[in-house]
């Protein structure tokens, strides 16, 4: 294959994964509700495919969960989609690697499992960053609530409880199912550190830990629920702050590194193949 069509290739190629990064966040939110569905129907190809008794990686229960355990979807499941999309990817990377050059096809072949394997664990980590920036966002304004249920006589499993069922997100599920969890008989502390597993916020853990002191050493709630409402509500501004001052960087690098190369690398094929075309003749100006 001539150098004008590997060049375009690879702009094509670069120009691609550029979009989708910048595209990448807009989107999440829409995929992450198909998700579950999509991985599901990996799964279930998977299972043919996946060796009996095929160790899983240690902390993938803790990634699951962290994503508020999507569609139900435990470990063997997960396994099987990765399996079944490495082989999906697998067999994508062939059909692609006909129409890269040299020897970029052999690159995309090796890439197109290896891809695929890693897919789940992305969608997962994106999802989970998605759940915990919901939890982080809510949590100054449940706080106050279960302040003022603290205040008004309920105990701290049943306020926990109570404020978990009148809102919604990551944060007020994980509340209705300790108190839930306690209701059952389930120990406050051990509740208390299976809610920080399934959301790892620093705000979280730093929650566990007061409520759990103000438990034992009988505390006032009350000052301890305002007291970290108030910490909330200032690490939610630092991480808005933060965030943004990482979103411009980000967007530039993108540019700098793949779009603009890959309009070069265009500018550059078109320059080589009417080179070639012209049997090495100046170009007109």
């Amino acid at each position: 294959m001539s150098t004008a069509s590997a060049l375009s290739f690879v702009s094509a190629a670069m120009a691609a994964v550029g979009v989708a990064d910048l595209l990448g966040a807009a989107s999440g939110r829409r995929a992450a509700d198909g998700g579950p569905r999509v991985l599901r129907l990996l799964a279930a190809l998977g299972r043919r495919l996946r060796p009996a008794g095929a160790p899983a990686p240690g902390d993938l229960r803790r990634r699951i969960a962290a994503a508020g355990r999507p569609g139900g979807l435990g470990v063997r499941e997960v396994m099987a989609a990765k399996v079944a999309a490495a082989a999906g990817g697998g067999v994508v990377g062939a059909g692609l690697s006909t129409a890269a050059p040299g020897r970029l096809g052999v690159a995309i072949v090796v890439a197109g499992p290896v891809g695929g394997f890693l897919a789940p664990d992305v969608w997962l980590a994106r999802r989970a960053a998605e759940r915990a920036r919901r939890a982080r966002a809510e949590l100054p304004a449940l706080l106050d609530l279960l302040r003022v249920s603290v205040e008004a006589g309920s105990s701290l499993p049943k306020a926990l409880h109570e404020v978990g069922a009148r809102a919604r997100g990551p944060l007020a599920t994980e509340w209705r199912a300790l108190g839930g969890e306690v209701a059952l008989g389930v120990p406050f502390d051990a509740a208390l550190r299976g809610m920080a597993e399934r959301l790892p916020l620093p705000e979280v853990r730093s929650l566990a830990a007061a409520l759990e002191r103000a438990r034992r050493h009988g505390a006032p709630l009350a000052d301890t629920l305002a007291s970290q409402a108030r910490d909330a509500r200032f690490a939610l501004a630092r991480h808005a702050r933060e965030e943004a001052a990482r979103a411009g960087p980000k967007i530039q690098l993108v540019v700098a590194l793949l779009l603009v190369p890959s309009v070069l690398l265009l500018v550059a094929a078109a320059l080589v193949a009417a080179l070639l075309g012209g049997g090495g003749a100046a170009l007109p100006v």
